[in-house]
């Protein structure tokens, strides 16, 4: 895989793939369109963060790449690639529990807050990709 040089773009399966984590300043794209929602990506080594409709979805620091991100009333599901360490900030629904797996491996349950937020992180290996899903909790 690789950074998204275009910084945002839709994807055949109807997922988005985001974020330039080697830009040395910050980029963004406003207002891209995706089934009637509008996205907006801001992005470079520091941090990446994906809005949609105005609301944050997704803050990554540093930067990342995401790859074929999708969300859903149940959780959300994507693919990362970074050079160091990540700390994500996502919003969900607001008082829930999620089970978060990273490759497949169960790291832990998380709650989020009265805003729908959680915060978690991954730890990321050069020229590696990691696989991340976030599921609601019955």
């Amino acid at each position: 895989m690789s950074v998204i040089q275009e910084l945002i773009r839709q994807e055949d399966n109807g997922t988005i793939s985001f974020g330039n984590y080697l830009l040395d300043s910050k980029k963004k794209v406003l207002d891209f369109e995706v089934k009637g929602d509008l996205y907006k990506v801001k992005t470079f080594k520091e941090i990446t963060k994906l809005e949609k409709n105005g609301k944050m979805i997704l803050e990554v620091v540093p930067g990342a790449t995401v790859h074929n991100f999708n969300m859903t009333e149940k959780g959300a599901n994507f693919v990362l690639e970074g050079n160091e360490d990540l700390q994500l900030t996502l919003e969900l629904a607001p008082e829930m529990e999620y089970k978060i797996l990273v490759d497949s491996v169960n790291v832990g349950k998380i709650k989020t807050n009265m805003a729908g937020k959680v915060n978690f992180s991954v730890e990321m290996q050069q020229d590696v990709t990691k696989t991340v899903e976030i599921k609601k909790m019955n």
